[in-house]
Formats: C-alpha cells, structure tokens, sequence
C-alpha cells in the first residue's frame, strides 16, 4: 500500500482513500463530493484529518494514509499505514458499545463518547498495512 498522493479519492465499492503520512507540510482537499457528502482532508506527517459534511469523521496522531475506509450502519473498516505508532480517532454513533479487531483480532469493546468518538492506539511502526474494523 502506498500514501494516496491525491490526498483524498474514490475506490471501488463506495469506498475511499485518504492521507499522506509522507509529507512536511500541510495539505487539504475541500468540497471532495461523494455519495451525496462533500468531504474535507487535511494531510501530513503529524496530523491526518476527514471531515464528512463539516462533520468530524476521522483523526490520526500522528499523520496515516488510510485506504478503503468504509462505512456503514454498523460501523466502519479500513486498511492504515503509517511510520509510527498512531492514536486514531473515528466519529461514530453517540454513546454506543463496539467491538474493534485490528488484523481480524478482537482487541475488544469499546464504547463511544457523547460525541460519538472512538479512540483507539495502533502500533504501525515497522507494521506496514494493518486492517482496522470497527462494528456494533
């Protein structure tokens, strides 16, 4: 998998890709529309940020390149890489119980904020890919 060096675009099957971990500077894309959402992408090596409709969708600390996120009723999956260890957040339903599996493990259930904010830490440093599911 490589970084998405158009920062933000369109994959089969309604899904998209997104990020560049790779970059020193700050880069977006604005008013990206899809599936009827217009979707915003701030991108680099310390920060990766999705926003679907002006609402927060997705946040990598520090920066990932995310490919074939997807989301759903029950959740959202994705493939992300990235050169150190990331805390990545996702927006999702508010006050709601999920289960996480990185690389088809259960790492376990987690529930979301108020906010509909889901927190979690993924060791990537030297992992290359690493699958990541998020479901009710």
């Amino acid at each position: 998998m490589a970084v998405v060096e158009e920062l933000l675009r369109k994959e089969e099957h309604g899904a998209i890709s997104f990020g560049n971990h790779k970059l020193d500077s700050k880069a977006k894309v604005e008013d990206f529309e899809h599936d009827g959402d217009l979707l915003k992408v701030k991108t680099y090596k310390s920060i990766t940020k999705l926003e679907k409709n002006g609402m927060f969708a997705y946040e990598s600390v520090p920066g990932t390149s995310v490919n074939n996120f997807v989301e759903s009723e029950n959740g959202v999956s994705f493939v992300v890489e990235g050169d150190e260890d990331a805390q990545i957040t996702v927006g999702l339903e508010d006050d709601t119980q999920y289960n996480v599996f990185v690389d088809d493990v259960k790492i376990g259930r987690m529930k979301t904020n108020l906010g509909g904010k889901l927190n979690i830490s993924i060791e990537l440093a030297g992992a290359g890919e690493v699958k990541v599911r998020i479901e009710k």
